[in-house]
């Protein structure tokens, strides 16, 4: 009986349930570079280039031990542009019983996969995705019956399932989480050790040929590339985190600095969202350095919350909302996302330095993508739809299970606090904490009206002001609503004065 196992390009793990008791005599294993896949968004240059790396990369070390793999690059004259397709041609030319696939992560990918059998008449078994920690059952049971779905209620669920950082029945130090400890300003003169970068191979530079070729209207800088794309690389990355960035991680994982883009974060999202790590393993390793006594509790334990915890929580939550999730707009924002999101060209300098690294680094971490890019997002009132696309062009380690939840429900409360118990909304005050963006900015983050005050200022009052019947009764916004009540009518006004002329300028294109 021949299987046929198709691979995907974010499934790069020897441990998948699909290659799972595969007879290297028999089966044939498909990986396919295709336009569908590549092309239903405009991703990242560094994205489509890593991806294709690794791809290719896996492909060998399958071949190497004994796997037959039929591999299709993007640029083979008879690519069928799409995974469907290349998927019946080899049922056309081989004798094929069986397909057998690794649950993908993205719903329409599932949608189409589940029409393969009538129209093949094959037989076709989707395989749960078994490197993940939760079972999509098993978070489906977690929520059945809650009116609120709190990460933090999953969380210590899993450090009990997983006997993860606990004494005993007891979490490690009596607290499950450690996040007050984890707000620190990188003080001046000190400097985070630079990232574990590779330079590209033979394979990888064949890659980067083929997206400056197919792909130079993309987003974003392609070159220098310098990804892990072998697994070997990415235990390396994950290796040298441990030894000489966790103990700060901890500290500093929600500082930015101007020049910094990559600090004390871990840099392995990439990988573990391609499969090239497994979740458990990296748990491991920071548990075991805690253990050792080579990092301090709060950084391990800030570092597996967001493993363990909040990557397993925002793949189980989208499962078991889509379709139905894609498109809540709980507060009706409509506003078209900005042109200076493709270009940086803005005087706001926190988010010029964002989208700047963004562009630059396929990459940001999650401080500025929640409280700078997605704070903006969220006070200017942008519509889900388009901050969705955004977010899952322009970060190398975006799919969709894993983007929509964090962006509809995290940043733009789009979700109605399904996901989080308030919006995520901030003035200028806190990027002026927690960066020192704010020193180089054309406006002054101190002034909170006017043509020089911070934008952030005024539009988070506004923002307050112009969903006070949807946000006025949440209890963790009791605070600013009784600041915004007690404001004379002159500077409610000239609140929503400033914030109609930033908008103006906004929508007509001007610089901001």
């Amino acid at each position: 009986m021949a299987c046929l196992r198709l691979i995907l390009g974010d499934q790069l793990s020897h441990s998948l349930a699909s290659l799972q008791d595969c007879d290297k005599n028999q089966d044939i294993i498909l990986m396919a570079e295709v336009k569908t896949e590549a092309s239903y968004v405009k991703h990242h240059k560094k994205k489509i280039a890593f991806l294709f790396s690794a791809m290719r990369h896996f492909a060998a070390e399958l071949t190497s031990s004994g796997h037959q793999v039929f591999y299709r690059k993007y640029d083979d004259k008879d690519n069928q542009g799409s995974l469907f397709a290349e998927v019946a041609l080899i049922c056309k030319q081989q004798t094929i019983d069986k397909i057998i696939l690794t649950h993908p992560g993205e719903y329409r990918v599932v949608a189409d996969m589940q029409s393969w059998q009538d129209k093949l008449g094959i037989e076709v078994s989707i395989q749960e995705d078994t490197r993940f920690l939760a079972s999509l059952e098993e978070f489906a049971n977690w929520a059945k019956g809650r009116k609120q779905l709190r990460m933090e209620f999953f969380y210590r669920e899993m450090r009990k399932a997983w006997y993860c950082l606990m004494d005993g029945d007891k979490p490690v130090g009596n607290k499950w989480n450690f996040d007050s400890a984890n707000r620190k300003a990188l003080p001046k003169g000190m400097h985070p050790p630079p990232p574990t970068t590779f330079e590209p191979d033979d394979i990888t530079q064949e890659v980067i040929s083929l997206v400056h070729q197919e792909f130079s209207d993309h987003f974003g800088s392609l070159e220098p590339f310098q990804f892990a794309v072998t697994r070997e690389q990415a235990l390396q990355v994950l290796s040298v985190f441990v030894a000489e960035r966790l103990d700060n991680f901890g500290d500093y994982q929600d500082a930015m600095v101007q020049g910094e883009p990559w600090m004390y974060h871990s840099h392995i999202s990439f990988y573990l969202n391609s499969g090239l790590l497994t979740p458990k393993e990296v748990i491991e390793q920071a548990e075991n350095a805690y253990r050792h006594g080579h990092a301090p509790l709060n950084a391990v334990e800030g570092f597996i919350r967001q493993v363990l915890g909040w990557r397993e929580y925002v793949r189980g939550l989208y499962w078991f909302k889509m379709p139905s999730y894609q498109n809540e707009n709980f507060l009706n924002a409509k506003r078209p996302l900005p042109s200076f999101f493709w270009d940086a060209n803005t005087r706001m300098n926190c988010l010029s330095q964002c989208i700047t690294e963004t562009s630059d680094n396929a990459y940001a971490h999650h401080i500025q993508r929640l409280m700078v890019l997605g704070n903006f997002a969220l006070l200017a009132g942008l519509h889900p739809d388009e901050v969705n696309e955004w977010y899952l062009i322009v970060y190398a380690d975006a799919y969709e299970w894993v983007e929509m939840p964090n962006v509809t429900g995290m940043i733009l409360f789009a979700d109605g606090g399904l996901l989080a118990s308030k919006p995520y909304a901030a003035s200028g005050s806190y990027i002026n904490k927690m960066s020192n963006y704010c020193q180089h900015c054309h406006y002054n983050v101190k002034e909170k009206l006017g043509a020089q005050a911070c934008p952030f200022n005024y539009l988070y009052w506004d923002f307050l002001e112009r969903n006070k019947e949807k946000l006025g009764s949440n209890p963790r916004l009791g605070m600013p609503y009784r600041t915004l009540n007690k404001m004379t009518d002159e500077k409610r006004l000239a609140i929503s004065r400033d914030s109609q002329i930033f908008f103006k300028a906004l929508e007509s294109n001007e610089e901001v």
